[in-house]
């Protein structure tokens, strides 16, 4: 097969787009006839007819619908790596890939990159922040998916250079009505007598709290997994069951929601974040200023709050 040209991709993502082919051939400054020689010839490359034909405009086929959703992810990349490396052509510049669990997310993160981004030497630099499962952004970090990551550091970070980011402590979330509503603080233990809300079993908060309750012989008894802490609270108002969250994200919902806030006493409650990559001095430029930056803001809080 011959190599398909992003020409013809962007002539064939616009008439898919125009269903027309005199209004694509217009958009692109190029004649109709020269749109549908390109297409036949991409037809018989690929051996699959890619457009129907009628009255009434054009529509893609099964296999042109399939084209052209990589199409259009091709054309990204492409006009993503033309703008990276024209980027370096005055000052510092280029685009950080940001993979963090749904804690770091959730906390300080998203506040530390606006500051980071504020900042006038930084206006060139643009951040991709994707949610990742800890296990799974630890694994992109290693494959080289991702340059920069941000998560608890109980995960298996072998292989990974790491700087020290924030701190949180987890804590129990609980309608007011609750029995456990009353307790100025408490042990996970008190809490496996009670229904909870969980997350998904592959994040790091629910391996933590099954081994926790494997220590001592017992279970933790879900009545509800969620997929997000937005729901685990939503489900903790509305008296469904009780939740381990973040005591700092928990706060601003206890204020809204009703809800109440409980820490935990738990040694393993106490938690520690990294930003972590493979070779802090392979990483382009504008991510090791991100890097440098996530870990001063969170020494500076740190301090402050001493």
């Amino acid at each position: 097969m011959r190599d398909i040209d992003l020409k013809t991709l962007r002539l064939l993502v616009a008439v898919c787009e125009h269903r027309n082919m005199a209004r694509a051939a217009q958009q692109e400054h190029i004649e109709p006839s020269a749109i549908s020689k390109r297409i036949a010839q991409l037809e018989s490359d690929l051996g699959v007819p890619l457009l129907m034909r009628s009255r009434r405009g054009v529509q893609p086929t099964p296999a042109g619908l399939a084209l052209l959703e990589h199409a259009r992810s091709v054309l990204f990349t492409m006009e993503r790596i033309a703008s990276d490396v024209a980027a370096f052509g005055s000052g510092l510049r280029g685009r950080v890939r940001i993979c963090a669990s749904a804690s770091a997310i959730a906390e300080a993160l998203l506040d530390d990159i606006a500051s980071f981004m504020r900042e006038p030497a930084n206006q060139n630099i643009e951040v991709d922040v994707e949610e990742r499962l800890s296990a799974d952004l630890v694994r992109q970090l290693r494959e080289g998916a991702a340059s920069v990551g941000v998560c608890w550091d109980n995960v298996d970070l072998d292989g990974l250079q790491t700087r020290p980011y924030r701190q949180d402590r987890l804590a129990l979330a609980v309608h007011a009505a609750h029995p456990l509503a009353h307790c100025a603080s408490l042990g996970f233990e008190q809490t496996l007598d009670h229904q909870h809300v969980g997350l998904p079993p592959t994040t790091a908060v629910h391996t933590m709290l099954r081994r926790s309750a494997a220590q001592i012989g017992r279970t933790v008894s879900y009545r509800v997994i969620v997929s997000s802490f937005d729901a685990a609270f939503r489900v903790v108002a509305a008296n469904l069951g009780i939740s381990v969250v973040p005591q700092e994200v928990g706060e601003s919902y206890a204020r809204t929601l009703g809800i109440r806030i409980v820490p935990l006493t738990n040694e393993w409650a106490q938690r520690r974040f990294v930003v972590c990559c493979r070779d802090f001095d392979a990483l382009q430029p504008a991510a090791q200023r991100m890097v440098e930056y996530l870990a001063a803001r969170a020494a500076t809080d740190a301090l402050a709050v001493q």
